[in-house]
Formats: C-alpha cells, sequence, structure tokens
C-alpha cells in the first residue's frame, strides 16, 4: 500500500512505543501514534494528558490538552498540578513525547521564540509543560518533521532539555530522567546511543539516502555503522490511522 511520510512517522512513533506502559503524550502526531500503539500492540497503555488526565481513552481526535472527549472512559482525572507532581516528578512516566520548532544535535528543544528573545522574528507557544516533562519522564521521544530550519547547529532558544552540552552535563545537574531516547521524522530516525549523547542517523525511509538527510541537518551529522531502512507502514497500521484516529486527514 502506498502511504505518506506523516503516517510513516506515526507508524514509525507508535511502533518505539511497544512496552511502555505509562505515556506522556500531547495533541497531534504524537497523540495519534499513542492511540495507534495502545489499538494495536499496546492495549495496556496508560496514556497522561497535561490537562489532568491519567489512562485517556479519546473516542476521536482531540483538539487540544482540554478537550472533554479526553476525560470519557479515563482512569483518573485530576488537577494537572497532582499530575504533575505525583506522576510526572514521582517518576511514573515511562516515556514522553514532544516536539519543537527546532531540534539541535544534543536534543536540546525550542519551543519559545525564533530570532532574539527580545524581538523574535516569530514567538511560539512556550514551554507549557515540556521542561518539566524533558527533565522528569524517564525516556524523551521527538517526533517533528526534519528540515534544515528545525534541525539547527544553535538553538535560538534553548526552552526544554536534552543532554545539553553533551557527555555529562544532563547528569551533573541532576536531572532524574534518561533524556531523549529516539528522534522520529518523515525522513529518517536518530537515537543518542553513544557516550556523547549526540544525535545519530540510524534508519533511513525508503528512497532516502544518507546525503540527502545530511543537506537538512545543520551540523555534521553522525551516522551509525548500522544504518538501517524505516520499516513501511503494514496495512492494518494504515487502516487505524485513516479510519479510525485521522479519517479527516489533518495530520497524515
Amino acid at each position: 500500500m502506498s502511504y505518506s511520510p506523516s503516517e510513516l512517522m506515526i507508524v514509525s512513533a507508535a511502533r518505539a512505543l511497544a512496552g511502555s506502559r505509562v505515556v506522556f503524550v500531547g495533541v497531534g502526531l504524537p497523540n495519534i501514534a499513542c492511540n495507534l500503539a495502545r489499538r494495536s500492540h499496546s492495549p495496556q497503555m496508560e496514556l497522561v494528558y497535561e490537562s489532568g488526565v491519567f489512562g485517556a481513552q479519546p473516542a476521536r481526535l482531540p483538539l487540544s490538552i482540554g478537550d472533554p472527549t479526553l476525560v470519557s472512559g479515563a482512569t483518573a482525572v485530576g488537577s494537572m498540578a497532582d499530575l504533575f507532581m505525583f506522576y510526572l516528578q514521582g517518576g511514573l512516566v515511562d516515556v514522553a513525547l514532544l516536539g519543537g520548532a527546532q531540534i539541535d544535535r544534543y536534543g536540546n528543544l525550542n519551543s519559545t521564540v525564533i530570532g532574539d528573545y527580545a524581538q523574535p522574528k516569530v514567538r511560539l507557544p512556550g514551554s507549557g509543560g515540556a521542561c518539566e516533562i524533558a527533565i522528569n519522564a524517564r525516556r524523551i521521544f521527538m517526533i517533528m518533521r526534519l528540515s534544515k530550519r528545525a534541525f539547527v547547529d544553535k538553538l535560538d532558544f534553548l526552552t526544554s532539555p536534552g543532554y545539553l552540552e553533551g557527555g555529562d552535563a544532563r547528569r551533573r545537574l541532576g536531572h532524574p530522567g534518561e533524556g531523549p531516547a529516539l528522534v522520529i521524522t518523515d525522513r529518517a530516525l536518530f537515537d543518542f546511543d553513544n557516550p556523547d549523547h549526540e544525535m545519530t542517523l540510524v534508519e533511513l525511509a525508503p528512497g532516502e539516502s544518507v546525503d540527502g538527510i545530511r543537506e537538512a541537518v545543520g551540523w555534521p551529522l553522525r551516522v551509525s555503522e548500522q544504518l538501517r531502512e524505516m520499516e513501511p507502514p503494514s496495512p492494518e497500521e494504515l487502516a487505524i490511522i485513516r479510519e479510525q484516529l485521522d479519517p479527516q486527514g489533518l495530520y497524515r
């Protein structure tokens, strides 16, 4: 079956969540990926939303983290403060999915401004809970489209910490979470499995080349010696995305 780059990204993120029990998720692509995982290989997955919902089972694609569909059938609903203090800061979140306008080689994210902070070209939504999530969740998966505008050598603003300057910089600050594990894009997949904790190309989308990915990244890119091809979506996965999760095609 034919599929779009966004569908490949959604399916790759869903597969990466296999074995995860508690997942902190936002709306959009991360939400579709998590619900695909729950409806396919991980039916016991508990979805956590920033608004205070634990164990969400949204009947349709939520419009925001405050959408009432998140509450229906949820395991528990509390305050945002309780969710962050007892679940996130309590170390109970296995994986969180984050995105941003910019990411650097060490998995640091910018979702605050493009340009100078005092006089930005674009003012973005800001951190929300992303900074606390990046610090406290056990592992972080980033899901974002690959482009040189987004994968930059230097962030315009550091909103959410990854591995900071690399190496043991994150550990020295005492951040409880392990940090970024994967960056999932529409053209490639990256990990940080090296002593420098620097983003490394590990999988290519079908039809992509190493040189093409290097051109879309703003720094000299590391490439794994065991480079693989991303596995295409199955007909069953595509059917769930197209018929249940995003029938209007807003994200896929």
